[in-house]
This record gives structure tokens, sequence and C-alpha cells, in this order.
């Protein structure tokens, strides 16, 4: 995502696409997009990226945003069936394929009954269009309720060291339906790399900018988390950023987190987690750690949030 902004200005297209390559090379199969990233640039950047190497990964991206035909911004929810095989036949044009592996719905859409999305992406795995359905930030109802549908493969949402929400109803319901987890921002939106203080500047686009959690009072009392966890990687001869993605690797074998960077050290540095062991000392430290840190501030703005966990 952060490829095509979101985090600031888009990356260089040929710079992305050798970061992308890069990571095939070092062994990364698993590739996450979305048509509103950008919207529509980034599955493209993906599309031609992976194109020589198709056959040995498996793609990602999302239905579910109604944009703006003029502006290009997402305007509100749209997973009506006709939106979801509009989306599909445009994303399989943008990626440069004739399937995509895994399609999420991007947000729960509350004005279209589950059971219709759920049809709507069976079709396309009966037509061979696409290979598995996931979903992305749904409550549990809502999970159960697709499920009945069509078997769901994967959720994804968010959970981190810094949003621990899922544990509660979420990755319970997950277990026992057999879903795999695909956490998103595992690294707390860059927060627990340990690079971002109080002094930290983003960028005018940058939507860290809305976000309650980052702003300077919270950054301050969040910064405690980040330490707790640097004390830990200094000892394991390893970064925060890798603490936090192997601590994720850890809590179930069916967990995959996906870290994003437009930058080529940080791509090698995240992949470095997952040679990263913890044993069972390390994760009680950790969890003990964690648990003397209350995390502040929101994680997404209101209106944002009221997207997530239906």
């Amino acid at each position: 995502m952060s490829m095509s902004g979101n985090y600031g200005p888009a990356g260089d297209k040929q710079e992305m696409i050798g970061i992308i390559r890069a990571a095939v090379d070092q062994g990364v199969t698993f590739f996450d997009t979305a048509e509103v990233y950008g919207p529509f640039a980034n599955e493209e950047l993906v599309g031609e990226a992976l194109q020589p190497v198709r056959d040995q990964v498996v793609i990602a991206t999302k239905f579910g945003w109604k944009i703006d035909p003029v502006t290009g911004k997402p305007v509100g929810l749209d997973s009506t069936p006709k939106r979801i095989m509009e989306v599909a036949e445009a994303s399989l044009k943008r990626l440069r394929t004739d399937r995509i592996d895994l399609f999420y719905q991007h947000r729960v859409d509350t004005s279209v009954p589950m059971e219709d999305v759920a049809g709507a992406v069976k079709e396309l795995i009966e037509e061979g269009k696409v290979s598995h359905f996931g979903l992305s930030e749904a409550g549990a109802g809502s999970i159960r309720r697709a499920h009945a549908v069509q078997p769901v493969a994967a959720l994804q949402s968010e959970y981190s060291l810094w949003w621990r929400k899922p544990e509660g109803e979420i990755i319970p319901t997950l277990e026992e339906l057999g879903i795999g987890f695909v956490p998103f921002s595992p690294l707390g939106k860059g927060f627990l790399a340990g690079k971002i203080d109080t002094k930290t500047k983003f960028h005018e686009s940058d939507f860290r900018n809305t976000i309650p959690r980052f702003n300077e009072e919270n950054r301050r009392a969040n910064k405690a988390l980040v330490d707790l966890i640097s004390t830990i990687a200094a000892r394991k001869q390893a970064t925060p950023a890798q603490i936090a993605l192997a601590w994720l690797l850890a809590q179930k074998p069916w967990i995959v987190p996906i870290p994003g960077t437009t930058k080529m050290h940080r791509m090698q540095e995240n992949n470095g987690a997952a040679d990263l062991e913890l044993s069972a000392s390390d994760l009680r430290e950790i969890e003990d750690a964690a648990s003397t840190v209350t995390v502040q501030g929101a994680r997404y703005p209101e209106n944002m949030e009221a997207l997530t966990g239906r």
C-alpha cells in the first residue's frame, strides 16, 4: 500500500518493482494489494512486478469500495454482487493474471447481506477467476455467515503488540473454523520499528496525521512499549521490528503478518524476523513487558473505526 502513497508520496515505480522482485528472490511468496490503493496504481505495480514470476507467488487483492470516477477517491462501500464482478475483471487486468489467488472483502458492507457477498465470490471461484475468499476487519458473526456459504480462507485485520483486540473473539473463531489470519500493520504502522518519536514529522499526505494514536502526546506515552521491545531486541541481537514480527509468528502457526515498506533494507530486515526464534521464556518476557504499558489513543479516526468489526 505504501508504495503507491497513503504514508506520504508514492515511491519511484522502478525502485518499487525492484524491491518486490528482490523480495521474491529472498523467498517471499505472498503479496497483498487492493484496488483502492492508489486507487488502482498499486495493483498495476504489483502486476508488472510479479508477472515474470506469477506462478511462484500468491497474490491477494480486495473489493468493496465505491470509487468516484472523477476524483478517483473512495466514497463509501459497495459490495453488491454486480460491483464484485466488475472489480474482479478490472483487477485481473491490472494484475496481469488469469486468477486472483485470494479475494478479500475490504470492509463489511452492512447494506448487502453477507450471504450475497460470499455467493458472488463463490461464483468467481467456480469460474476459475478467484481461488480463495477472504474477509478484512470483519466481526465473528460476519465471518460465520460468510463461511457457511463459501469457506473463508483468511481474515485480514490489524493485530500487533499494540493492537491485541483480535485475541478476544476473533482468533478463537478463526481457530474453530480453520481460517488463516493475516495481520496488517504488524509493526503498528511503523511505530514498533522504533524510528518514530515525538519529533517525527509526517508528510502532509501521510494518513497517520489523522490517527489519534500518532498525535504527539500519545506518541510520547506509547514510546514506553517500543523501549521495552528495544531492550529485548538488543539482547537477542535483533531489531525491534524483528521482535514484533517474530512475536506475531509465534502466536499461531496459521498467522502470516504482512509488513509493508518502500525501502530495500527494511524489506530485508523484516524478512529476517522469519529466522528469529523466540523461546517460551522470551515470549513470557515480551508478554510481561507489554502488559505494563497501556497503549494510548484510538487506532483510527471515528469514521474509519465504525467500518471495522461488523
